[in-house]
Parts: structure tokens; sequence; C-alpha cells
């Protein structure tokens, strides 16, 4: 049986396409698996029709094999450059930047393809036959078994690491920044009765639901509590708070304690903290 080159490239462009309400709509390893396909064929399969699209150039097998092992090369490159973008590799701009490579090097393929004649075309042959196999020598034999064997290990295993990832270390950020977000010219000094304007966030890192209570002291007297309902895993919350001191005096120290799952046991040793000083109003 053989199938144009063309009503492949016109499939893949398709099944791409379909990707996005599938990304949009499911999550975690169901949506990985659904992806998979894609991302470990089209890409590969697109820019060797770009670059060997007569017939006599390479066989289906071979086709097939490279196809494989370029669109690992070509998404490891994607999300390489992406790494050193503002957009990170993240699902939307990895799955756009594939779908992008994937119609620029379909459109190649589909243009140089219009200097040849239809029987000069390359076209997907699928020919399985018991007297073909008989007919091929050991070594032949030999090499297309390992052939489809190594495609099945890699399939499986990358299904493997996308459906049961490694988790990382466990851990929970919390920061306090200035007013513009930055970590730097904390406020100082302070008329009494004025609140002290802060940026306070944390992101959750462990893996699991987490919720978290914040408490912040001034000079050992608790002046706000902060209760955080439960983030999902790498999910940030972040507020601007307005603590107020209620005495004047100098180097009061604010204290920022935090605590997970209604745990009377602080997270940090050391919490984080910041001097003030608070000058009683003009007589």
């Amino acid at each position: 049986m053989d199938i144009s080159n063309r009503k492949v490239l016109i499939g893949i462009i398709a099944i791409t396409f379909f990707l996005f309400p599938i990304a949009a709509f499911t999550s975690g390893a169901f949506r990985a698996i659904l992806c998979l396909p894609v991302i470990i064929f089209s890409p590969g399969y697109t820019l060797l029709a770009s670059l060997f699209p007569k017939r006599d150039s390479l066989s289906t097998a071979a086709r097939i094999a490279l196809s494989v092992g370029l669109s690992l090369a070509v998404t490891t490159l994607i999300g390489l450059i992406l790494n050193y973008t503002p957009w990170g590799i993240t699902l939307y701009p990895t799955l756009i930047s594939v779908t992008i490579f994937i119609l620029a090097t379909s459109g190649v393929a589909w243009y140089r393809e219009r200097h040849f004649k239809s029987g000069e075309r390359f076209s997907l042959t699928l020919n399985i036959s018991k007297s073909k196999w008989t007919d091929m020598s050991s070594l032949d034999k030999a090499l297309s078994i390992s052939l489809v064997v190594a495609i099945l290990a890699a399939i499986s295993s990358l299904s493997y690491v996308i459906a049961v990832p490694k988790e990382g270390d466990k851990f929970s950020e919390f920061y306090i920044l200035n007013t513009e977000g930055k970590a730097e010219n904390y406020p100082s000094q302070i008329t009494l009765g004025e609140p002290v304007e802060l940026l306070i966030g944390v992101v959750n890192h462990e893996y699991e639901p987490t919720s978290y209570r914040i408490e912040i002291d001034i000079d050992g007297s608790q002046v706000r509590k902060i209760n955080i309902n439960a983030l999902a895993h790498d999910e940030k919350w972040e507020a601007t708070i307005s603590p107020t001191p209620e005495s004047a005096g100098q180097n009061q120290k604010v204290t920022f304690q935090l605590y997970i799952n209604n745990s009377t046991e602080p997270y940090l040793k050391d919490p984080l903290h910041l001097y003030l000083d608070v000058i009683g109003p003009p007589s």
C-alpha cells in the first residue's frame, strides 16, 4: 500500500493542530501520552521530507527510523532554545514552537516535491509480507529486529518518564520584597502610625497540595496572621501587606514566620526579618 507523502504531511499537520485542544482540556500523564506520538515522529519526518523529497533517496524503513531519532533531536534543540527565552520550557511555547517547525518543514517539502514527477516523489510504502521477510538475509533480519526493538524501547522509556516523573527536592519558597518587587531598598524608617508596605510571597515545591500560615511580629508582638489555602505544586501566592508598628523605637525587629499544614513548628529555623526605626509623630 502506497500513501503519498503529501497525504502524510496533511495528516501530520491536522494531528498537530488537534494537540491544542488536547493540551487545553487534558492534564498530567494523559495529556503527555496523547502528545507523545507527534513529538517523537512528526518533526523528524517533515524535516526528512524537506531534505529528501525523492522516492529513491531513502527507504520507508530508514525514514521511519530516522524520523524518530531526528524528532528527539529537534525537540531537544527547541527546548534548549526556549530555555534562554522569557517563556521558558513550558507547555504552550513548546507546542507552538514544534508546530511552527512542522509547518515550515512541511511547506519546504511540499514546494520541493513540485520539481519532481509524481512517480519520482516519495510515498510511504507499507508492504508487509512473509515472502519478503524470508528473502531477507540474516543480517538484514537482525538489523530490522534491532531497529524495531530500539524504537519500542525508546518510546516505552520516554512514556514511563513522562507518566512517572522523578520528584526533585521538596521545599517551600518564602520571600519578602519591596513594593517594586525587588530584594533591596526595604523600608528602614517610618513614622509611628504609618504602615510598612511590603510584598510577601510563597511558592509550593512540595509535590503535593500544601497550606501555609504566616505570622508577622514586631518586637515580639504579633501584628498580623495570614492563612493561605492549599497551593498546588509549583503554585505561587503573593500579596502586598501593610503591618503597622504600635510604638516608637529604634531597631524594631519585624519577623516573618512561615508554618506549613497547620504545623506548630516554624518551617524556617531562622525567620525572615528586617529592622525598622519607628519615630514618633511630630509635635
